[in-house]
């Protein structure tokens, strides 16, 4: 992005991105699966004692509960009513000794910050005419660590902060992927302390209503929690370089730029997703309620190939796509020039009906089709012609990795 780009350069969900010239300008904003179930070492507590047993007469404790009611209530209401006369309003009352007595789920959120804030990190990103700042988190103990792809967009080396006093230690960019919008650095390791992992949980298990628990760096204000719920699940977003990124969470933990690359936490402390998008309204800008997440079985596919320096080869059909409007699967709205499904004959107007044997019955559906495959494959696609029911075999290529005006996703 360039210093004069405008922030808001397309509508729908906006990228979590912060730029630290505005660190004062806070209403300035830029844009193998394996289910883990078991909880956060650190959020084990030993359960507290029982309380210490107590006899109470029963008749006794009658007795003394209707002389309350009967004697004692119209007392007990005039010394409030009297108080309330003197001072004009409810009295002051002092504040009992002690800390707050947290309910379930604040006892639940302490116990999972406590565990967790340590091992989230702030990117701030100064190379190669890149520039703003972001959020990550720690996946292992050799200083790995995970983001947004677009907040480490252009950069080779970033500045990684893990407190808010913390002068920060530099760290490479190891590697990225666009059409998934992750990316990993690291850090060396002996320069830093207690490199503490996040566990992945499997996101496929995520339902609507789980807690949801966000920490990042949001608007250059420090290391900050807000919580909610998962929301949604199986949304699709648009990913930095045209493409669809399926499977998505959606959450309505408060996320504003600066939370890119950010854990979406459970309530045992695991990542379910890395916050990457929100949805704003009539281009305000700031959240609604309304953030994506992109889901965490797609760090643990990816993440380890860019750990290792390689790059994502992804299978490629080349068309866009909707949902037919007479339930007979998926209108081809647009096809990529030279592309794979223009060289095997799909054309502007066929409707895809199955995909290697698969029935297709919306736009969704496609994506998913492809994204089993691999560049190179064969596949036989059916469409439904104006009258005619047709048969073509497409070999897949591979997905570009700039930009493209065509998006084969829904």
């Amino acid at each position: 992005m360039t210093d004069d780009e405008s922030p808001r350069r397309r509508s729908g969900p906006d990228r979590l991105w912060t730029d630290p010239r505005e660190e004062d300008e806070h209403t300035r904003w830029l844009a193998p699966k394996t289910a883990i179930t078991a909880v956060h070492p650190r959020l084990r507590e030993p359960e507290p004692p029982p309380p210490p047993e107590r006899r109470v007469w029963p008749f006794v404790a009658a007795g003394l509960l209707i002389a309350v009611i009967l004697f004692g209530g119209g007392v007990l209401g005039a010394s409030l009513l009297r108080d309330d006369d003197a001072s004009g309003g409810t009295a002051a009352l002092p504040a009992a000794p002690g800390a707050v007595a947290p309910d379930a789920r604040s006892r639940t959120v302490r116990q999972v910050y406590a565990a967790t804030h340590k091992s989230v990190v702030q990117i701030r990103v100064n190379d190669g005419g890149a520039s703003g700042s972001g959020t990550g988190f720690v996946i292992d103990k050799d200083g790995t660590i995970v983001t947004n792809a677009h907040v480490v967009s252009g950069a080779r080396q970033v500045r990684v902060r893990f407190a808010d006093d913390s002068a920060g230690v530099d760290a490479e960019v190891l590697g990225t992927d666009a059409s998934s919008d992750l990316a990993v650095v690291r850090v060396d390791a002996s320069q830093t302390r207690d490199l503490e992992p996040l566990a992945l949980a499997d996101s496929s298990t995520v339902q609507v209503g789980d807690l949801a628990i966000a920490i990042g760096y949001p608007l250059n204000v420090g290391r900050t929690l807000t919580t909610g719920i998962v929301s949604a699940v199986g949304r699709a977003i648009e990913a930095p370089n045209g493409f669809s990124i399926d499977e998505v969470i959606q959450t309505d933990a408060a996320i504003n730029p600066g939370n890119s690359g950010g854990p979406l936490l459970d309530g045992a402390g695991r990542v379910i997703g890395v916050n990457s998008q929100i949805a704003t309204a009539s281009g305000g800008g700031g959240n609604i309620g309304i953030g994506f997440a992109v889901p965490s079985n797609a760090v643990r596919e990816v993440v380890p190939q860019l750990r290792n320096g390689g790059t994502i080869a992804r299978a490629y059909l080349g068309i866009a796509s909707q949902t037919d409007g007479a339930g007979r699967g998926a209108l081809i709205k647009d096809v990529v020039p030279d592309g794979p499904a223009g060289q095997a004959g799909l054309l502007l107007g066929d409707v895809v009906s199955s995909i290697g044997g698969k029935p297709i019955q919306s736009s969704r559906d496609i994506v998913s089709a492809i994204a089993d495959q691999r560049p190179g494959d064969e596949l036989e696609i059916e469409v439904q012609r104006g009258a005619d029911r047709r048969s073509l075999r497409v070999t897949l290529g591979t997905q570009p990795t700039g930009t493209q005006s065509v998006d084969p996703g829904p």
